[in-house]
């Protein structure tokens, strides 16, 4: 059961995600202490999703710890009732399956409201609950594609290029858990749960934020800037005698600051650097200029020496790197669990923190179906029927 200290202590959450998206909105309920159940077909049922791998795979063991695990088959009736008799006392329920499979399998919000008026049904989809592409597949790179993102994204020239990471996936689920948390509140004072949808398309987009404005207000297309800020110069990777670092310095006054650091004094001269417009005009000849200065120095070197006068500057980190970085040890963000089987493993934490409440790593990632039996006696049913459940295939 969830622990009594934390924020969401008193909410359940019914989990149907699958793959990433939906799992990353739970997850967030999980570490503030909510009461997952975490819903899966039985075994025989079970079909991989393809990204995340078996229940031992990293990505799965960190997407979801801090549940419990029932297996229900939502497509016999005994296994829908079931389902029915969990929303009854459930607060949420989060799904990403297509749109029309929750109609198909009858666990739509009208009829989950129907048990519990109070219900708040969290759903991602593809591309929108509606519309033309409403039942197409969804992925995380057809989102970054279609969002504009792959098209800026890479060196000029260069061709469409994804993220290192599910970007879609990731903003669709912290997207969804915000608009749980905010139909959590409206219940408050309303007294009635809702449908809250959101997509990878919509998050996409939406993340796209100052480069989607400047179509929207500007009629101006973006095009790749690879390293370089699209507007800001200079501010990008440049190299150094040991590797390469970022330098964000296209305000003036950081432009002045970063050219005194290195001695430029010849850069400074050059009036045609006087003004954020004249820089990004010669970006690609200034940023060859810059790259002579900073090649003959460390990186450690010249990201002391760029804070220290107020320029942001930082190293570039593969990620072994970033989590033996000082700051991010600091941070806390690896976080550790104890996983039946492995022992301890450390897990990517949740980035925020707050000053009264903390996160909590209570439980590792569950085994399919581990605690369907407990679950089930919580909500009335006995031994013998749950026995004759499993032997129909129903858990």
């Amino acid at each position: 059961m969830a622990s009594s200290t934390l924020p969401l202590a008193r909410f359940r959450v019914l989990d149907l995600t699958r793959v990433r998206s939906g799992p990353t909105a739970v997850k967030i309920f999980a570490d503030w202490g909510a009461d997952i159940i975490k819903i899966e077909a039985p075994p025989a049922d079970t079909v991989s999703d393809g990204y995340t791998g078996d229940r031992s795979s990293s990505d799965f063991l960190n997407l979801h710890r801090n549940k419990r695990a029932i297996c229900i088959n939502l497509k016999q009736p005994e296994g829908k009732e079931i389902f029915f008799r969990l929303v009854k006392d459930a607060d949420v329920v989060i799904e990403n399956y297509r749109p029309n499979v929750k109609f198909r399998l009858g666990i739509d919000y009208e009829s989950l409201k129907k048990i519990n008026p109070r219900i708040i049904l969290g759903s991602i989809s593809g591309f929108g609950h509606d519309g033309p592409y409403a039942e197409r597949p969804g992925v995380d790179q057809i989102a970054q594609g279609m969002g504009g993102f792959m098209s800026v994204t890479g060196l000029p020239g260069q061709g469409p290029v994804r993220a290192g990471t599910a970007i879609s996936d990731l903003t669709a689920g912290m997207n969804c858990a915000t608009a749980v948390l905010i139909a959590l509140l409206d219940r408050e004072v309303s007294g009635e749960g809702q449908w809250v949808r959101t997509s990878l398309l919509e998050s996409q987009i939406a993340l796209m934020d100052f480069q989607a404005a400047r179509w929207l207000i500007d009629d101006e297309v973006p095009s790749q800037a690879g390293d370089n800020h699209p507007k800001s110069t200079p501010t990008g990777v440049f190299p150094t005698s040991d590797g390469h670092i970022n330098i964000a310095a296209g305000a003036d006054h950081l432009w002045r600051r970063m050219c005194k650091e290195l001695g430029a004094n010849d850069m400074l001269a050059n009036t045609d650097n006087d003004t954020g417009a004249g820089r990004l005009a010669r970006r690609e000849t200034l940023n060859q200029e810059i790259s002579v200065y900073t090649s003959k120095r460390t990186s450690d070197d010249l990201v002391e020496a760029m804070n220290a006068a107020g320029v942001p500057c930082g190293p570039i980190y593969s990620l072994d790197q970033t989590f033996a970085d000082p700051q991010v040890r600091h941070l806390g963000i690896a976080r550790t669990v104890n996983q039946p089987g492995r022992g301890d493993i450390k897990v990517v934490g949740l980035p925020f923190t707050m000053s009264r409440s903390a996160t909590e790593m209570r439980r590792g990632t569950p085994e399919q179906g581990e605690h369907t039996d407990d679950v089930l006696k919580d909500i009335g049913y006995d031994q013998a029927a749950i026995d004759d459940f499993r032997a129909r295939g129903v858990i």
